[in-house]
C-alpha cells in the first residue's frame, strides 16, 4: 500500500500507546493524514478511536509515541496545535436557547474574532441555514443541529478538523445532509479526521480508511486497496433489490412516489 510521506503530512501518528490502568486501549497505533484529505478511523465500539481523538486534540496525554499535526508535536506544543484544529464530539455541543446565528457570534466573541456577526451569516449561509439563523436552536432537527455544529467549529478556519462519529444518532436524511458537509470541507482544503462504526460512511467519504481493532491499527489504505486484501468474488447475475435506505428515502423524499410495483415514479 502506499503511504504518505512524514514531513508531508497533515497528521502523523507514530506508535501512540495508551492504558487505562489494566486496560490497554492503544497498542503502538501508526498512521499518517494527507493535506485537504478524509481520512476514516474506522472501528467498533471500545476500538480506541475516541482515544485517540483525544490525544490528538490536546485533551489526552499518551503514554508513549509521538503525534504531530501540522508540524506541531502534541505532547510538547499544545498551544499551538489547538490553534490549528477543531474537534466536534459524537454530540452537538450547542445551546439550545440562543439561536443558530447567536451561537455562531458567541463563538467568534471567545475567539476574539472582529466582524462575529459577518463570521456568523457567513457560516449560515455556506451551511444552508440563513433561514432558520434567527430561530431557537431547540426548534432544529438532528441535522441542522449537525450542521451548525460543524459550522461553529470551523469559526477560525482551522487547518484540521476531528470529527468524532459526526452522525451518530441521526436519520438517514440528516445523515447524508452531513455528507455533503464533510466533502465540502475537503474540497475547500480542510484535513478531516473522521472517525466511525459506519461502513458505508467510511467507504462513502474517506480518501483512506485505517481499521483500529483491538488498539491496533489491522488495515491502513484506500478503499480500493483494501478491496484487494480479500479474493475476487464469484459473480453472479442476481436482480437488485433496493436498500432499506433508498426504500425510506423513495417514501419520505419530495421528488418522487412509490408505485404499487415498489418503483419510484415521477410526481409529474
Amino acid at each position: 500500500m502506499t503511504t504518505i510521506t512524514g514531513n508531508g503530512a497533515a497528521i502523523r501518528v507514530q506508535g501512540i500507546e495508551k492504558s487505562y490502568k489494566d486496560l490497554h486501549v492503544l497498542r503502538g497505533v501508526d498512521f499518517e493524514v494527507a493535506p485537504g484529505s478524509i481520512f476514516a478511523l474506522l472501528g467498533s465500539n471500545g476500538a480506541g478511536k475516541t482515544t485517540m481523538v483525544k490525544i490528538l486534540s490536546t485533551l489526552l496525554t499518551a503514554d508513549g509515541g509521538s503525534a504531530v499535526v501540522e508540524g506541531f508535536d502534541v505532547a510538547a506544543q499544545p498551544l499551538k496545535v489547538r490553534e490549528s484544529i477543531s474537534l466536534t464530539g459524537q454530540f452537538a455541543a450547542v445551546d439550545e436557547i440562543l439561536s443558530g446565528r447567536e451561537n455562531l457570534v458567541l463563538v467568534a466573541k471567545l475567539r476574539h474574532l472582529k466582524d462575529a456577526g459577518a463570521i456568523a451569516d457567513e457560516l449560515l449561509a455556506r451551511f444552508s441555514l440563513t433561514e432558520a439563523g434567527s430561530r431557537k436552536v431547540a426548534t432544529y432537527s438532528g441535522g441542522m443541529r449537525r450542521r451548525l455544529d460543524i459550522a461553529m467549529s470551523l469559526i477560525g478556519k482551522p487547518k484540521v478538523i476531528f470529527l468524532d462519529e459526526p452522525t451518530t444518532g441521526l436519520d438517514p436524511e440528516a445523515r447524508l445532509e452531513v455528507w455533503d458537509v464533510v466533502r465540502g470541507l475537503a474540497r475547500q482544503g480542510t484535513t478531516v479526521l473522521l472517525t466511525t462504526q459506519y461502513l458505508e460512511e467510511a467507504e462513502q467519504l474517506a480518501d483512506r480508511i485505517a481499521i483500529l481493532h483491538q488498539g491496533r491499527i489491522i488495515a491502513n489504505g484506500t478503499l480500493a486497496e483494501l478491496k484487494q486484501l480479500l479474493p475476487p468474488a464469484i459473480v453472479e447475475y442476481v436482480e437488485k433489490q433496493p436498500t432499506l435506505e433508498e426504500i425510506f428515502l423513495a417514501l419520505v423524499g419530495d421528488s418522487g412516489t412509490v408505485g404499487d410495483s415498489g418503483t419510484v415514479k415521477d410526481r409529474s
